[in-house]
């Protein structure tokens, strides 16, 4: 089946159920929910019309046929509830009539999918939007299972499939309409914060709420935070309702243009200044321009941090900081109160940690070992995480001259180039 059949699902199957007097019928019934059938659409709880005795002061409760098999499946809570309510477990088997509005998204796609191949029912959703990444095997079916997909989940009006990997300019990926409308604007609450953005033009992963809060979490009143890679806002939007002041930039036009958009939309346009720039030339730009001034304001009141949320590129881009307050007569103030950076990175070796903060001192040109906090934030897929290096900004590396230490002399990185290439 690639086309989406509904009546073919229908069936009756025989399923067991025990016979309970309706004078103990709702005690009874919280009690013996483990057991107990639970299917979309059904009542767990029906008249004995199928028995001997309709005198109504019975009724049956269907129960679960993979773990309930006989009256000895009963475990001891269940079976010292029966007993309390003076009730021998009298078992039934009961015909049921089952349809595919009562069945689960994985039974109806293991139906149609050939026997052997990995059934997928899981997706990330995005406000209205259900986003799939189907392997090969499954794109025949493609269609079927947007629509199961769609049936099977309420206020899911759009599925998409992704058809190729993460931009690494814009942050995007070319999407596939599965089933639904052709609607990717989609408006999600994060947080407590509500975003809206065009889902096929930007960068939006509901799994990092969980980073997010935690970032900002760190921040308190009067802080100043840059964004460099600030998407639609998820971090920005967030600091500035903490209070923090906040400039906020992004490549990606549309991203840009949301950020706008999501900083109206939560009344905190007054605490977000807005860049349109390339992540160096922003750091290089609107950062050198603000930092002298803030250091020489900062103190034990308010700190200023640095998100770099662009984990295949971010750590290359804390070359941008080497020598950036080169030439500036006043050293600013002591290391404990200069920039804090927070700095995203995948990995793929065994040991992700070691790997990323090798990468970040690389970049920077000098130790960190004994200056940083490395966060694992999740695994992404198979043998690949996503880390998060946290560190106040060496002195020497943003006052000192543009010269790596000795050890941390490499060449750039390729992924770097090519970005910077396709500016």
């Amino acid at each position: 089946m690639t086309v989406l059949q509904r009546d073919a699902f229908t069936q009756t199957v025989e399923v067991p159920a025990i016979r309970l007097p309706t004078c103990v019928l709702n005690r009874l019934v919280k009690s013996l929910k483990k057991v107990a059938l639970h299917r979309p659409g059904l009542k767990r709880v029906v008249d004995d019309d199928q028995g001997n005795e309709t005198d109504g002061e019975h009724r049956l409760l269907l129960l679960d046929p993979q773990s309930f098999k006989s009256a000895e499946s009963f475990g001891p809570d269940e079976a010292a509830a029966l007993k309390a309510s003076g009730v021998e477990p009298e078992i039934r088997r009961y015909q049921l009539k089952l349809t595919y509005e009562n069945l689960k998204s994985e039974e109806v796609l293991r139906a149609v999918l050939p026997e052997g191949q990995d059934v997928t029912s899981g997706f990330s959703r995005v406000g209205h939007i259900a986003h799939m990444n189907l392997r090969d095997h499954q794109l025949p079916y493609k269609n079927l299972i947007g629509q199961v997909i769609i049936d099977k989940n309420p206020g899911v009006t759009c599925v998409v499939n992704k058809t190729n990997t993460i931009d690494s300019t814009y942050r995007n990926f070319q999407m596939e309409v599965l089933a639904g409308e052709n609607n990717m604007v989609a408006k999600v609450k994060e947080n407590g914060v509500s975003y809206e953005f065009d889902f096929s033009r930007v960068y939006w992963n509901p799994r990092l709420s969980t980073e997010h809060e935690r970032v900002v979490s760190l921040l308190r009143r009067g802080d100043v935070v840059f964004d460099v890679f600030a998407g639609v806002g998820p971090f920005s939007v967030l600091a500035a309702r903490r209070g923090c002041s906040v400039f906020a930039n992004d490549l990606n036009p549309e991203s840009y243009k949301w950020l706008q958009h999501n900083a109206k939309l939560n009344k905190v346009e007054t605490k977000i200044t807005t860049f349109n720039f390339d992540g160096r030339e922003f750091i290089r730009g609107p950062l050198r321009e603000r930092l002298p001034d803030l250091l020489k304001s900062s103190g034990s009141s308010s700190a200023i941090h640095v998100i770099m949320n662009l984990p295949a590129l971010a750590l290359d881009f804390l070359d941008a900081f080497r020598g950036l307050l080169r030439g500036d007569t006043d050293r600013g103030p002591d290391e404990a109160v200069l920039p804090r950076l927070h700095v995203y990175g995948f990995s793929k070796e065994d040991e992700p940690e070691r790997d990323v903060l090798k990468r970040a001192e690389i970049s920077l040109g000098t130790s960190l070992k004994t200056r940083c906090d490395v966060h694992m934030v999740r695994n992404v897929a198979p043998n690949k995480e996503m880390m998060c290096v946290s560190f106040n900004m060496p002195r020497d590396v943003l006052y000192g001259e543009d010269v790596v230490e000795e050890g941390y002399l490499e060449e750039p990185s390729p992924k770097r180039q090519k970005h910077e290439e396709t500016q």
